[in-house]
């Protein structure tokens, strides 16, 4: 990997071998302080272990949108925006928790290209996770679909605003989005411990204010794999241009102002 930084992996400080470095002579007065890598494995996951927990992940949150909105649908709004917002927020959480360690816990090609364009994920890296994570939102969206056969295909992010009103909410949102997982994933002076706090919360309040407007995407995976499951492709185009490009502005937009 280089030097190139996975998001959510922090900085390691090993030498060619993977060991710590030598101790050093210098005094502690005038010896750089090293921060302490939170996860020292990670440089030596394999990649297909990344892609998989890529896919999984993908699977467990698509899997968990799908379902939160199938049964608003079934039960006539009982889960409601807001029931949804959490929902997903909270498995992003969880799972930023839980393969964080392993794969940076991307789930979204557009968090993956907007990583690859700044040199935080290696270029092999790309199109293997982009892979695994549409396959994991289709897996998902198929399995959602079987398991309660819903009459109106509503897992699909169809726009309900103009053409142009709905490029510019996915581009504002996944901007959001990717603003703050770039400051708190990479940035050394940001709080870790609130990562899958920080980045959960960021989709509740996307969720919430674009959700009936264009369904607050913010994830190429997510719009694709419903709408291969249900065949409906309306304007999906416009989450396939303006999400990535979102991504890239708000990571180039906090790479601009970092300390």
């Amino acid at each position: 990997m280089g030097s190139m930084i996975v998001p959510m992996e922090p900085i390691h400080h090993v030498d060619g071998n993977g060991d710590p470095p030598p101790p050093s002579s210098e005094p502690d007065s005038t010896r750089p302080r090293r921060r302490r890598p939170k996860f020292p494995n990670m440089a030596a996951v394999p990649l297909v272990k990344k892609v998989t927990a890529e896919f999984l992940g993908t699977f467990i949150l698509m899997f968990i949108q799908v379902s939160s909105i199938i049964m608003d649908e079934q039960h006539h709004g009982v889960v409601g925006l807001m029931g949804i917002a959490v929902s997903v927020g909270l498995a992003v959480m969880v799972l930023v928790f839980s393969i964080i360690h392993i794969s940076g816990c991307h789930l979204n090609p557009a968090v993956s290209i907007a990583m690859g364009v700044f040199g935080h994920l290696p270029p092999a890296h790309l199109v293997p996770y982009i892979v695994a994570q549409v396959l994991g939102s289709t897996a998902a969206s198929f399995a959602g679909k079987a398991i309660y056969h819903p009459v109106n295909p509503g897992i699909t992010t169809i726009p309900s605003v103009g053409t142009v009103e709905a490029f510019a909410v996915e581009f504002i949102i996944t901007f959001i989005l990717l603003f703050v997982i770039i400051a708190v994933a990479t940035d050394p002076h940001a709080v870790k411990k609130l990562i899958a706090v920080a980045v959960g919360a960021t989709v509740v309040m996307n969720i919430l204010i674009a959700g009936p407007s264009t369904g607050a995407s913010m994830n190429p995976a997510r719009t694709i794999g419903p709408a291969i499951a249900t065949g409906r492709y309306t304007k999906i185009w416009v989450y396939l241009v303006a999400e990535p490009l979102g991504a890239i502005a708000g990571v180039g937009s906090y790479m601009a102002i970092k300390l």
